[in-house]
């Protein structure tokens, strides 16, 4: 299934914030701005992030949301064009001071490390605008045809400034966020943060390594679906299913392991409840197997709502 034109879009943001980040870190930890970071991080601004992703959205989104009654003039519409003129302003600013870091003007890393705050500080509130403001009134105006003929407009951005442009770019990004060695959001908190986290999601789940042995369940201490004690922390997850059901416990663990399904879902009726099981393979980044996630919600509360509800609840 191809990709929401949103879906493609936000994936350059949350692809460009890394790369922020990474060089952030690669100028501040240095002596001095590492002149292959400097590079890079040039080719990726000026070539993808100015010269191809705002493209898309100048060439083909926004003309579009433009007649589909989301004025030009006046609007979030307005105010996303006037970023783009500002960061392409900034953007020039670091060219020339980044030309003449690299030239050898050594004087320049502080200023050059200024206006790189100040051009990414900039498109980080830009792109949270994007995703959280104008997409979602871009989405509600378009039809699926509108849908399809933006997607079309991105592939042809790409395309037109090379057949490989966007795993080119992609491939220069992933090159600059390992060097910069950026950690997964999660690496900042701590285990007294993440356990009252899990329990605090109305799902309970449970965790079964690559070698099928359960190694956590979540709200330990609080009324379960599924009553379980630590007693099944160790224990191979077969072991915690009643026979009958084990063939079909193998089966899903072969099939996420073999990488052919990313899902395995069940319901049934309990005691008032709609209980909805799901079954989620679990891959760190380089996609190699780790492990299954086992959610299990009741929905009657869900299924049981009708019409909207757009204020806070005072009862």
């Amino acid at each position: 299934m191809s990709q929401h034109w949103a879906e493609l879009l936000i994936e350059d943001h949350q692809t460009s914030e890394k790369v922020f980040e990474a060089v952030a870190k690669a100028f501040t930890t240095a002596a001095a701005p590492p002149p292959e970071v400097v590079r890079d991080m040039l080719d990726y601004f000026v070539n993808y992030l100015d010269g191809c992703h705002n493209k898309k959205e100048e060439n083909h989104l926004f003309p579009l949301i433009e007649q589909r009654g989301i004025p030009r003039q006046g609007g979030p519409l307005a105010v996303m064009l006037q970023e783009h003129e500002q960061s392409r302003a900034l953007l020039a600013t670091l060219t020339a001071t980044a030309k003449a870091y690299l030239a050898g003007a050594s004087d320049q890393a502080d200023e050059l490390r200024r206006v790189f705050g100040d051009y990414t500080t900039l498109l980080r509130n830009h792109f949270w605008k994007e995703n959280d403001i104008l997409y979602p009134m871009a989405r509600r105006v378009l039809n699926r045809n509108d849908d399809e003929a933006v997607v079309r407009g991105i592939t042809a951005t790409e395309a037109a400034l090379g057949p490989d442009t966007h795993t080119k770019y992609y491939a220069l990004a992933d090159r600059l966020i390992r060097g910069g060695g950026i950690q997964d959001l999660v690496f900042g908190l701590s285990h007294e943060l993440l356990g009252p986290m899990l329990n605090a999601l109305p799902v309970e789940l449970s965790f079964v390594d690559a070698d099928d042995t359960v190694r956590y369940f979540s709200h330990e201490n609080h009324t379960k679906i599924f009553p379980r004690t630590r007693g099944a922390i160790g224990m191979k997850v077969q072991s915690c299913h009643p026979q009958k059901s084990v063939h079909l416990v193998n089966q899903i663990l072969a099939d996420f392991k073999a990488g052919t399904r990313e899902v395995a879902e069940f319901w049934i009726d309990m005691q008032g409840k709609k209980v909805h099981i799901r079954y989620f393979p679990v891959r760190d980044p380089a996609g190699t197997y780790v492990g299954c996630l086992e959610v299990v919600q009741d929905i009657a509360p869900i299924r049981a709502l009708t019409g909207e509800r757009r204020l806070l609840d005072e009862a």
